[in-house]
């Protein structure tokens, strides 16, 4: 391969991870900022809505089945009962009909409501972080090395 592709895809390296590394910081910062203002419920799961998963390449394999989204109803501050759907799914379910979970919502907007877990905080910002850093982290090292080579 020439020097010359090997700039190129060390630097496409750099960029793509950067880019990720930068998504990954601005999904922390969300959290951050729903976390320092987020108001505690108790919550109860009243249902699993079960949903085909049709993301991306997990469509084609053949184990891949049905998920559980955790329906959770909880009375917010000023008295009134919610009900929402979270985000994060899973199979086999993370949680059962009937099981008590705990609750952050926004105050001023009571219907922005997660369970309180690692996966509904943390699981994307740390996902697009860490592939942020390996890609970034292997073509600045490519970058370095390649580099040290020329000289």
């Amino acid at each position: 391969m020439s020097g010359r592709a090997v700039r190129w895809i060390t630097f496409g390296a750099i960029a793509f991870g950067s880019l990720f590394l930068v998504v990954g910081l601005i999904l922390t910062g969300v959290s951050v900022s729903f976390l320092s203002g987020a108001k505690h419920a108790r919550g109860t799961v009243v249902a699993l809505e079960w949903r085909e998963d049709h993301s991306g390449s997990r469509r084609n394999r053949a184990h891949d089945g049905p998920v559980a989204y955790p329906v959770v109803a909880f009375t917010s501050a000023d008295g009134e009962r919610r009900t929402f759907r979270s985000s994060f799914g899973s199979n086999p379910p993370s949680y059962e009909k009937g099981e008590h979970v705990e609750v952050l919502y926004d105050a001023d907007s009571p219907d922005d409501a997660r369970v309180k877990g690692f996966a509904s905080l943390w699981l994307l910002p740390l996902v697009f972080g860490g592939i942020g850093l390996v890609f970034a982290g292997v073509g600045t090292t490519v970058a370095l090395v390649t580099r040290r080579r020329s000289r």
